[in-house]
This record gives C-alpha cells, sequence and structure tokens, in this order.
C-alpha cells in the first residue's frame, strides 16, 4: 500500500454513522470484504486513518461506506443561510452529516421565508436566550447570534435509506440549506404540488390552526386585524367555514390584493363606520390579531361584545405591549387567548393530531389560491435582498421564497 492508499475501519453503519474525513490524497483501492468483517467485529468504531496512524484532517468532506455496495460515498458540503447580526444574513459552507438507516439526503429547489417569527429574528427582536424551536428537532439552540433558521424547504430526495423513494418532492422544516440529511419520518411527501406554493406549507398549517381555535364561527362577524400571508389565509380558511370576515389593514395593496380573493377588507380609520353599517357597532364575538402590531390588539379588545374573545396569532417578541385592562375589560369578562401551530391544543386532541393537520394542509395547497400569493422569489446567493425587501415592506410583496436551481 502507497502514501496514498487508506484502511477503512467501520462500525455497522445501519446503527451508528460517523463522519470519516479526507485530508488528502485519492481512494485507490479498499478492501471491501475486509471492511464488512470489521463492520460485524466492532460496532462502536468508525475512524479513518493513514497508514502512518495519523487521523485524517477536520475540515474536509465526509466519506462513509454504501452499507450495500461497500463503495466509499462522499457526502460533500451543505450551503445554508446565517443570521449573524440583526439585519444581517450570509450564506457559509458546512460538511453534511453522514446518511442513516431512516433518513434522507434532499437536494432543495425553494424554501420560503416568514415574514413573522422569522423577520423578528431578523431584526433581532426575540430574546437571544429563547430557544428556537423544541418541537422540530432541525431547530436547535437559540436565538443568540449566529444562528441558522427557517423552516420551510421544499425539495427533492437526492439519496435514500428510507421507504421514501429518490425523486419524491417532499417538504421539510429545516433551515435554509440547499442540501441536508433528515428524517424520512420529518418530512412530508407532497406528490405533485408546485415547488413554489408549497414553500407556504408553514403558513397554510399556521392559519389551518387558528380557523380552528377560532371555533364555531359559521354566519358569525370576525374582524380579522394583518393582510400578510398568514392573515389573508386566516381569511379564506374562515369562509370556507362560513364566518362573515371583515380584515383590517394599514396599507392600500394589501387590501386591494385581498378584494381580489374576495376578502371585505378596510383600512383601521373606517373600521368602525364598516361595523356601524352592518349592524356590529355594538361590538363582535370575535376578532383575531395576525398583523403582529401591539396596537392592533389594543383596538381588538374595544371591538369586542360581551365576553368577546381576542385571538392572538402575533408574536410581538421583544416588542412592549400595553393594554387597557381597566374597567370594561373586566366588567364585559373579554378574553385575551393565544393560538401557536407547534402543538394541538387539548380540547381537540381527541379528533386532530399533528399528522392530519399536515395531510389537511396537503390538500390545502391545490385549494387555495396561493399563486396570488407566492409574489416573490430571489436566488438563494442574494438571500439578504429579500430580506431587506420584506423588511422595508416592499409594495406588492405578499410571500418571498428563495430559489435553489
Amino acid at each position: 500500500m502507497d502514501a496514498h492508499e487508506y484502511v477503512v475501519a467501520t462500525a455497522n453503519v445501519a446503527h451508528d454513522h460517523r463522519d470519516v474525513h479526507v485530508a488528502g490524497g485519492t481512494f485507490e483501492r479498499v478492501n471491501v470484504e475486509q471492511a464488512e468483517r470489521r463492520r460485524q467485529r466492532d460496532t462502536n468504531r468508525f475512524t479513518a486513518v493513514r497508514r502512518d496512524g495519523d487521523h485524517l484532517g477536520e475540515h474536509a468532506a465526509a466519506v462513509y461506506p454504501d452499507p450495500i455496495t461497500g463503495k466509499l460515498t462522499r457526502m460533500g458540503d451543505g450551503r445554508s443561510l446565517w443570521f449573524v447580526q440583526p439585519r444581517s444574513v450570509e450564506v457559509r459552507s458546512e460538511p453534511l452529516t453522514p446518511l442513516g438507516t431512516g433518513q434522507v439526503m434532499i437536494r432543495t429547489s425553494m424554501s420560503g421565508i416568514s415574514g413573522g417569527t422569522e423577520m423578528l429574528a431578523y431584526r433581532g427582536e426575540l430574546d437571544p436566550e429563547v430557544a428556537v424551536d423544541e418541537t422540530i428537532g432541525a431547530l436547535g439552540g437559540t436565538f443568540r447570534y449566529p444562528f441558522r433558521y427557517g423552516y420551510s424547504c421544499v425539495g427533492v430526495v437526492e439519496q435514500s435509506r428510507a421507504g421514501l423513494e429518490k425523486g419524491t418532492l417532499v417538504f421539510a422544516f429545516h433551515p435554509h440549506q440547499d442540501r441536508f440529511v433528515a428524517n424520512a419520518a420529518d418530512v412530508v411527501p407532497l406528490g405533485s404540488a408546485d415547488p413554489r406554493r408549497a414553500t407556504m406549507f408553514p403558513l397554510v398549517e399556521t392559519a389551518l390552526q387558528i380557523t380552528l381555535d377560532a371555533g364555531a364561527v359559521f354566519g358569525e362577524p370576525v374582524v380579522l386585524f394583518g393582510l400578510g400571508a398568514v392573515g389573508t389565509l386566516t381569511a379564506l380558511l374562515l369562509q370556507r367555514a362560513g364566518a362573515r370576515v371583515l380584515a383590517v389593514d394599514t396599507q392600500p395593496w394589501r387590501r386591494e390584493a385581498a378584494g381580489g380573493l374576495g376578502i371585505d377588507a378596510v383600512s383601521p380609520e373606517l373600521l368602525p363606520d364598516a361595523l356601524e353599517s352592518d349592524g356590529r357597532s355594538a361590538g363582535v364575538p370575535l376578532v383575531i390579531e395576525v398583523s403582529g402590531n401591539p396596537d392592533a390588539l389594543r383596538t381588538a379588545l374595544g371591538l369586542l361584545s360581551h365576553e368577546g374573545v381576542a385571538l392572538v396569532a402575533s408574536w410581538y417578541g421583544a416588542k412592549d405591549v400595553s393594554l387597557p385592562l381597566g374597567g370594561d375589560f373586566h366588567r364585559r369578562r373579554l378574553t385575551i387567548r393565544s393560538t401557536q401551530v407547534s402543538t394541538i391544543p387539548a380540547r381537540l386532541s381527541d379528533r386532530w393530531t399533528a399528522e392530519r393537520r399536515r395531510d389537511a394542509v396537503v390538500g390545502l395547497l391545490d385549494e387555495l389560491p396561493l399563486a396570488a400569493l407566492a409574489t416573490h422569489t430571489f436566488p438563494f446567493d442574494r438571500a439578504a435582498d429579500a430580506y431587506a425587501a420584506i423588511d422595508a415592506g416592499l409594495d406588492g410583496l405578499i410571500h418571498a421564497a428563495l430559489g435553489y436551481e
């Protein structure tokens, strides 16, 4: 064996994958039978050493032996988006982990940007000690810079050690990244869905949960604040449930876009007149706040009828929220309740599961007018431009996504 040959000692890769790094040279000859004997003998070691005993470089690409062919497979690097400081993002390269049993390698086609929580993270308006999302395995750590974020990747299965076939279009709750490894159980097959529209999967799921939390709304008036992507989707689903929705937004172009989808919308200044003309000057039973503006919640409390509910979908982050909780709030027995998509509420848990809700969302991807909301797509390498455009409130931008091809 010459100076550029390596011996690979492996564990049973079906049970234990660990990174193998190559500092230099090429693999010219590997005895597959010898590797197989070592897999059977030692299930705990997965290392590579040079003939002279030196450990391999820590920054080289990971490789691992294919469990069927025995051939070494180079994992390569992925390119992911990092939030490095307020209003600053950058693309970084990082090694991919070896593919384990029950996992798939996904090549991302598109990933969606959330105008809510994700923009709070972009602006530095979240507590740096708060966990990113304890319910999603790919979103570890806290909001302390630098961190990866995003939760709306749509792509194609490129390699599989699970039941999903190569070439399957899937959705994954994963930070923005061009290639990544995920547990097959955590991804959602999308069938023939349009990839761009599918980037709104988590927004549709959020809107569905808000609608479920709203309860029985058939024939009831509902005032909704905020006509971003989630607000518009929520209004559409509430209408499907039979509610009489009146939406409120400060931006004329958003109200016009909502009107094109059949949603009645007014400015905050015209809201009292609109309610009076509808015979609702005494208040409405339900107001949904999804604008991200704490002032909207203050206004919402004044619109509620006796024992009315303000359902809050917004996460205000580090913003101060001051509310009038004096005589009217107390005497009219008003309720402020949060709605959140990470869990299924107890009152629905006998009928709804996360799996049922996600199955419903897959169906809604084809039923809702998502093409009208998918207004902007930016190249992945120009992600900074995408966030700056959303942050600036670019006219006409309802939902932005990143394209990887």
